[in-house]
């Protein structure tokens, strides 16, 4: 039985709630530089979700917890292997490790770089942002994103070469400013 009170069990899931939600979109990523199929990753990073809520009175309060959750996550890429052995894509024990410990490295970058993009999405004209929105939303395609803005084809493809340009150009700015 245990000799905490209501409150302070409380107080850990609050904890908990605040760090995963913190996290959880740069936990994502490292999940998707790892396994190749979009809802195999979806599918870990649930798994790997429950696991840290599972775990997290093993949590050492003061150290990195996204360093602790990408951890968790590693394993439950690793025990999902087998499942990926189907693939025709599949990575040795060598090549996931070096992929993991190189999105771990450039995790800061990473993060830099995906704020700036959010903000760099903010500046685009409205018309442009929606159809880059559209275009990138899971399952779309460029035919779907082009009728769903009143464009030809055609003119999506244009649009399209032009605002990620635009974006490219706008982030890279950005991450010099940054860096500077």
């Amino acid at each position: 039985m245990s000799t905490e009170t209501p409150s302070s069990e409380l107080d850990q899931r609050k904890h908990l709630v605040s760090l995963l939600a913190r996290h959880q979109r740069q936990l994502a990523r490292y999940i998707h530089t790892l396994v190749p199929h979009v809802q195999d990753a979806e599918d870990i990073l649930q798994e790997t979700c429950s696991v840290i809520c599972e775990k997290f009175d093993t949590f050492r309060e003061g150290t990195d917890f996204l360093s602790w959750a990408c951890e968790i996550a590693w394993w439950r890429v690793r025990a999902a292997r087998t499942a990926f052995a189907r693939s025709k894509v599949r990575f040795s024990d060598e090549v996931l490790a070096l992929v993991a410990d190189t999105a771990s490295q450039m995790r800061e970058e990473m993060d830099h770089r995906s704020d700036a993009l959010e903000l760099c999405m903010q500046k685009l004209p409205p018309r442009d942002r929606a159809l880059i929105e559209d275009r990138y939303r899971q399952g779309a395609s460029i035919e779907q994103a082009a009728q769903n803005n009143g464009r030809s084809l055609e003119a999506a493809y244009k649009a399209l070469a032009r605002i990620r340009r635009s974006l490219h150009e706008c982030v890279s700015r950005r991450a010099l400013e940054v860096s500077a």
